[in-house]
């Protein structure tokens, strides 16, 4: 079993900044890329950033300069560094995680989970 919790969601005012964290807990033996989505009310689910088991980083346009993404050194936790939030942040921010999982049967599979998310309303 492999579960994914997001948390560090909240309200804050425009301009303002929240810390969003990812944590992976169970049977896993890496991880790969590691992401952050959000969907609006009434809007199709966007992907905000990702990042790679090497570092690289990649981001929506409407967040770059903004948001930040991270690994921790526990290699299991992710971060979002949201600073200069607008109204248009809010949203329900999802973290989905692609990565090699014990199975249950033995071996080595490849899957992705993702979490419940954590919501973010910035209010103007």
């Amino acid at each position: 079993q492999v579960h994914v919790v997001e948390s560090g969601g909240g309200l804050a005012q425009a301009g303002g900044s929240l810390r969003l964290s990812c944590t992976v807990s169970g049977r896993i033996r890496s991880i790969n890329t590691m992401e952050w989505h959000r969907q609006a009310p009434d809007k199709q689910r966007e992907l905000v950033a990702s990042i790679s088991s090497g570092g690289m980083t990649n981001y929506a346009d409407s967040v770059k300069g903004r948001f930040t993404i991270s690994r921790g050194s526990a290699e299991k936790t992710m971060y979002l560094q949201m600073n200069s939030l607008e109204p248009g942040d809010t949203a329900v921010y999802f973290c989905n995680v692609d990565l090699l999982a014990t199975l249950p049967m033995g071996g080595v599979g490849r899957r992705s989970y993702g979490g419940q998310g954590t919501q973010v309303t910035v209010s103007s």
